[in-house]
């Protein structure tokens, strides 16, 4: 019985190890620094700092993994997570986070392409890392915005926890099966989309029983 080539296994897990996987894992932290700046840059710090899942970081990227670098990122990590369910603040951090998440995204994106030279990995991550991380902002501040319209902003702190717990486990998933990485960002754009369009559908309503009892 014909087995399988040794060496065609090598070939095939180079590229597997060093664009595949990482590429992977980049899109699923930049997914979840689309809903959160600091957290998901926060576990890839700790997770590289103690050697789990077997993540490592590009040697630019390595200072990531310092306990200065832990600490300042810890707190960010705090103070968004406070500041976001406290209204006025959260559409502060919204129109920041326009700016700074698809950063983040980017960084988080080219920290884990290790088997690359640091500005190929760095381009690597602007490619991976920025769209995905822009893309899922934007979703979130449409979401945002028609809960605000919706709720007058009293429904936004429980949607930021909502936020906080997708992007925790998005970088969880990425870690622990990055193969999924692809399904979880089709899950995560059908439920975003259906949910922005409930709360659309429920202004529209509100607007028209609105104008209905002002009619004559």
């Amino acid at each position: 019985m014909d087995g399988i080539d040794i060496p065609d296994l090598g070939a095939v897990s180079g590229p597997l190890q060093t664009w595949v996987l990482p590429a992977l894992l980049g899109l699923g932290l930049a997914s979840a620094t689309g809903l959160r700046t600091f957290l998901p840059l926060l576990m890839l710090a700790l997770v590289a700092r103690f050697e789990l899942f077997g993540v490592t970081l590009n040697d630019q990227m390595a200072w990531l993994a310092d306990w200065p670098a832990i600490a300042a990122l810890g707190t960010a990590a705090v103070i968004e997570f406070a500041g976001d369910k406290i209204p006025v603040v959260d559409h502060g951090l919204s129109v920041v986070g326009a700016f700074t998440r698809p950063v983040a995204g980017a960084v988080a994106a080219g920290s884990v392409f290790a088997g690359l030279d640091p500005t190929t990995a760095a381009v690597a991550g602007v490619i991976v890392g920025a769209p995905t991380a822009f893309a899922f902002n934007a979703a979130q501040g449409g979401t945002r915005l028609a809960s605000t319209a919706t709720t007058g902003g009293l429904g936004n702190p429980v949607l930021s926890l909502v936020e906080d717990v997708l992007s925790f486990l998005t970088v969880m998933l990425a870690f622990l099966a990055p193969v999924l990485v692809p399904v979880l960002m089709v899950v995560l754009a059908v439920l975003v989309f259906r949910l922005a369009r409930r709360m659309r559908e429920r202004l529209y309503r509100r607007a028209v029983t609105g104008s209905a009892r002002r009619s004559p």
